[in-house]
């Protein structure tokens, strides 16, 4: 009924090697071994005694013979079928093979009912669902090929990588169902102010069958891997933190703090959550993915935020994240430009001006900063444009200066920071910014890693709710469901005796 030694799967065995891991701890303890190498020794014995448990577990479960026939909830009855079937099942103790009593109408047709596969809840993969988990959480953080060696060198279990693959696309499949279900944090713990946010970050990609063969030189502009853009959306709750424009200069500029002053005042957000869509058009256009992230966006905020508390966007200036926020997030929503994509140009400006590193730049730029913070945006771009006139910039210097005018002017709207700040608003959107960083950049733009579109979205999917805190509450849920869907009729068993075998 299981493949493995004839002594094994027995509770002798069981008592036998429980009795030598005690005499093995007994007799390192007199001869003073090293510790490292009896914890490695247990360990090791540790397993055996896992595997013996664990085979012992199967084999008290017999075939799962309930008789000649079953009857289906349907009113049909099912024949027991006069071979048994084997299936595998591979889990942290090793591989296992499964003898199972099938009914169906006759060989060869379609199994009607395994009554052992539904009393043990059997995985549709030979991997169960434990060793899943494991490896899905540590493919979430290190690429696939070190969790084969990782597993393999703290359980002894051989996985080939394109299994682990198709198990975690296999698991992603669960994740949208599991964001729609997924409790939301209680009214009375969600922040005054929701803030939601997206970026696009590139993913590395594989070439494709129809894609021309890569360059043996690359030419000026030219790329040394092909990107598809994934977009990136966040979405948390924070309480309100007013500050002043003298206060958020000085941390922009890492100004010494006054003495007691700390960080521990600023809210933490609650309920943070990212998710990111990569792009599915052939031409990697990016409507779908921008639609598909504020779409959901949109979702959590119905989910979390029926009082109507006031909801803040912070982003960059890409306008078509902004057009998708207006498609799908609409009503009164403040538009934030996030200040950290505004400094860059004014040091951008300042160097036009100034040589790079002079405290003359430094001081151009931390001016401008106050009086962008204070609400004065227009007075700036003014300036900047009287200054260009007055110095003679031309050529290049001049064609910058406008660009970085036109930006700030067309952004004015998104930058009424004094009142913001007022109202406690968040002005940065670092959560955004460290979850395309941390989310995307840290597992799929790894040195020499090339994604499949299908792989790429599993691993956005899977590495969310990871990174979420959600892990155990996903695991669950995909479980339920992957079992609601192979057993629907498993209340069969309830109305028959199951005799474990002796």
């Amino acid at each position: 009924m299981i493949a493995h030694h004839a002594e094994t799967g027995n509770a002798p065995s069981l008592a036998a090697l429980a009795d030598q891991l005690l005499g093995f701890v007994r007799h390192a303890a007199d001869q003073g071994r090293p510790a490292h190498e009896v914890e490695r020794a247990i360990w090791d014995r540790v397993l055996k005694l896992g595997r013996e448990a664990f085979a012992l577990f199967l084999r008290l479960h017999g075939t799962g013979d309930v008789g000649d026939q079953l009857r289906l909830p349907d009113g049909s009855a099912a024949d027991r079928l006069p071979t048994t079937h084997t299936r595998g099942y591979r889990s942290v103790f090793g591989d296992f093979t499964l003898a199972r009593a099938c009914y169906g109408t006759r060989d060869g047709q379609r199994i009607a009912f395994v009554p052992l596969d539904n009393r043990l809840q059997l995985p549709s993969s030979d991997y169960s669902y434990l060793l899943q988990e494991w490896d899905a959480a540590l493919g979430a953080e290190s690429a696939f090929a070190r969790v084969t060696a990782t597993i393999r060198d703290i359980l002894g279990v051989e996985q080939p990588v394109d299994s682990l693959e198709r198990n975690h696309r296999q698991m992603a499949a669960s994740v949208e169902s599991f964001r729609d279900a997924r409790p939301v944090p209680p009214p009375a713990d969600e922040g005054e102010v929701f803030v939601v946010s997206a970026d696009g970050k590139g993913v590395p990609m594989r070439r494709g069958p129809d894609d021309p063969p890569a360059k043996t030189h690359r030419g000026k502009g030219d790329k040394a891997n092909k990107k598809r853009m994934a977009i990136v959306g966040a979405v948390y709750s924070v309480d309100r933190h007013p500050r002043t424009a003298t206060e958020v200069t000085a941390a922009l500029f890492r100004d010494p703090r006054p003495a007691g002053a700390s960080r521990s005042d600023r809210p933490e957000p609650v309920g943070k959550h990212v998710w990111g869509r990569l792009s599915r058009a052939s031409d990697g256009a990016l409507g779908e993915p921008i639609d598909a992230v504020f779409g959901w966006l949109a979702g959590e905020l119905g989910r979390r935020n029926p009082s109507g508390r006031p909801v803040v966007c912070v982003m960059d200036g890409q306008e078509v994240l902004w057009e998708g926020r207006g498609r799908h997030v609409p009503g009164a929503v403040v538009e934030v430009l996030d200040i950290l994509h505004v400094t860059p140009r004014l040091w951008q400006a300042a160097h036009l001006f100034h040589r790079e590193g002079t405290p003359g730049a430094t001081a151009f730029v931390r001016e401008r900063v106050g009086r962008i913070l204070g609400g004065r945006v227009k007075g700036v771009v003014a300036g900047l444009r009287r200054l260009g006139t007055v110095r003679g910039l031309s050529g290049s210097k001049k064609k910058t200066l406008g660009t970085i005018c036109g930006y700030l002017s067309g952004n004015a709207g998104r930058m009424r920071y004094d009142e913001y700040l007022r109202a406690g608003y968040p002005i940065a959107s670092g959560v955004i910014e460290g979850a395309c960083r941390h989310y995307v950049k840290d597992r799929l733009e790894r040195s020499g890693m090339r994604w499949t579109r299908a792989g790429a979205q599993a691993m956005l999917d899977i590495r969310s709710e990871f990174i979420n805190g959600d892990w155990a509450a996903f695991q669950s849920h995909r479980i339920e469901r992957e079992t609601q869907r192979m057993y629907p009729h498993r209340q069969v068993l309830k109305g028959i005796e199951w005799p474990l075998v002796a």
